[in-house]
């Protein structure tokens, strides 16, 4: 059944990826509410611009964009009622400084007394928040965001009007005799007023360009969800291949639910999510975990340089095929975002590319071709069923943790029949396990602008943004279970090879079809190449939510 959502009323980043709408750059502010009357205008204020999800019109892409979310505190700061309060999710309230040893932030063989200081790599801004001594003025109430613009193709510099909306803000501040005042201690060193944030470019004969990697060189946020009523229905028809959720055979891919991503509507149990009274606060709003991840670039290409050394040696490859291949085994993907389970071999891989066009003389021309790839269905249409022992994509790959996809249908069978010699497939294979725990990536890498060095003291990494009904059933538990252990993947306490913590569990295992006569690979020295530094969990109000709140109006009874 075809269902249509208000989009006039739900905030634009639940809608859309704004990195992959031509919007490069963001800052993103943390603003602490001392005067709740001032809180109120200057919700008012910030309401009249924000972007909404609203379809813009040809050639109406506004410059800058606009949104906003708040902690619980920052709703007990602003009076919202003990009723409302008290119906948001326990994982909301606590916050995401308290779920640390949930999300594999903090070390959980340790107490709570020999775990004094283990936020000590954050950065001051997320130290300092909640820490529950009675002092609030350092507590994270709002968090703000703006997405900018290219101004020149070809340079690496934002839109003006990007800064010229920041010194609104901070006029906004001011006339409010800072009642409401933007947080200046972001940043490794604390001395930042806000979180920047940008694509990751590269240069060629002068020329920069905006790309889809991050800064280990992968390209990244391919597979985000489609939901009912998020696109129109004819691009919908499209945009659900593979980012959607598998059916039958026949059927093929359908939107998710909406109620898995935004309150007020039915989810894949045909429920309306868990929501705080009243309704009307609630509807078309959603929830967002926003995590500082730090990239550990130097230690990754020692580690990848030192692996791919013993895994050339070891397959009889060179060394820039050995690096490239267990970079794609680790990832899911080829650099490039080519899914290896649809191009499996390195030379499969050389010859797509240049078949595609993504090794274009034309620096801008192989850009457009790329991104053109990754935005169709073929990036994302597979699936797992005909791959169960992992030959093409590792069972334990990063891919594979973040979307099972028909990985664990319970009618999988795992290993060869006995009459075909194949891999067991079952066809009729669906993601019934998976679309509960999907959630949208937003966000975009933070770091050194284009040829500047990168090593672990860099700042440099991802402003990892992730949206969802429920933080506890859908972002923790793939944060947890499926990122942090191995067990629904058979890989017992080995984490996932990109996102895990290695500390204590360091190998990945690469399997191999043995028709290859390729034995399989045990990459051992794996190092934590991501750290979070910081970040909390926040709600982001419908436009209805907000003029409640701006004008003091949210009725529990």
């Amino acid at each position: 059944m075809t269902r249509s959502l208000n989009l006039d009323d739900i905030q634009g980043n639940v809608i859309r990826a704004y990195g992959r709408y031509s919007f490069p750059f963001a800052r993103y502010f943390f603003l602490n509410i001392s005067d709740c009357g001032k809180g109120r205008q200057f919700i008012e204020a910030v309401r009249q611009k924000v972007t909404t999800g609203a379809t813009w019109p040809e050639g109406g892409k506004p410059p800058v964009t606009m949104n906003i979310g708040f902690t619980f505190l920052g709703l007990l700061k602003m009076q919202i009622p003990e009723r409302t309060l008290r119906g948001m999710p326990e994982d909301f309230i606590s916050g995401m400084k308290n779920r640390a040893f949930i999300l594999g932030d903090r070390d959980v063989t340790k107490t709570e007394a020999e775990s004094v200081g283990w936020d000590k790599h954050w950065d001051p801004i997320w130290q300092g928040n909640r820490v529950g001594d009675g002092d609030d003025t350092d507590n994270v109430h709002i968090w703000i965001s703006m997405n900018a613009q290219l101004h020149t193709l070809g340079q690496d510099e934002p839109v003006a009007e990007l800064e010229e909306q920041t010194q609104w803000l901070r006029d906004l501040c001011k006339d409010l005799d800072q009642g409401v005042r933007i947080l200046t201690n972001n940043g490794k060193n604390g001395d930042q007023e806000y979180q920047a944030s940008s694509a990751v470019f590269q240069e060629k004969n002068g020329v920069k360009l905006p790309t889809p990697k991050e800064h280990f060189g992968f390209s990244d946020g391919i597979g985000d969800p489609v939901y009912k009523g998020q696109y129109a229905p004819e691009l919908e028809k499209t945009a659900v291949i593979g980012r959607g959720k598998r059916m039958s055979p026949e059927a093929g891919w359908e939107p998710i639910e909406a109620g898995e991503f935004i309150l007020g509507h039915p989810d894949e149990s045909q429920e309306l999510p868990p929501a705080a009274a009243p309704p009307e606060f609630t509807r078309n709003s959603t929830f967002m975990a926003y995590r500082k991840l730090h990239e550990n670039v130097g230690t990754f290409d020692e580690v990848m340089r030192e692996e791919a050394k013993t895994f050339a040696a070891h397959q009889g490859v060179s060394e820039i095929e050995a690096r490239e291949t267990l970079h794609a085994k680790m990832c899911g993907r080829w650099s490039d975002g080519v899914p290896i389970s649809v191009v499996p071999t390195y030379e499969e891989w050389i010859a797509f590319g240049d078949k595609m066009g993504f090794n274009d003389a034309d620096p801008v021309k192989a850009l457009e071709n790329q991104v053109a790839y990754l935005r169709s269905p073929a990036s994302s249409d597979f699936v797992y069923a005909d791959d169960m022992l992992g030959y093409k994509n590792p069972v334990g790959s990063h891919l594979r943790r973040m979307n099972t996809r028909d990985y664990l249908d319970p009618l999988n069978k795992i290993g060869i029949d006995p009459e075909t010699g194949q891999q067991h497939k079952n066809e009729n294979a669906t993601s019934a396990l998976n679309k509960r725990r999907r959630i949208l990536r937003r966000g975009l890498p933070y770091g050194p602008r284009v040829g500047e060095a990168k090593t672990d003291d860099t700042e440099q990494g991802v402003t990892m943004i992730i949206m969802c009904a429920s933080l506890s059933r859908q972002f923790e538990f793939v944060q947890q279970q499926w990122i942090q252990y191995g067990l629904d993947f058979h890989q017992g306490n080995d984490t996932c090879p990109m996102l895990g913590n290695h500390d204590r569990h360091k190998r990945f295992t690469i399997t191999s079809d043995p028709k290859s006569g390729k034995n399989p690979y045990v990459m051992s020295k794996l190092k934590t190449f991501v750290e979070c530094r910081g970040g909390d969990y926040f709600f982001i109000p419908s436009m209805t939510a907000l003029r409640m709140m701006a004008m003091g109006t949210v009725d529990a009874t």
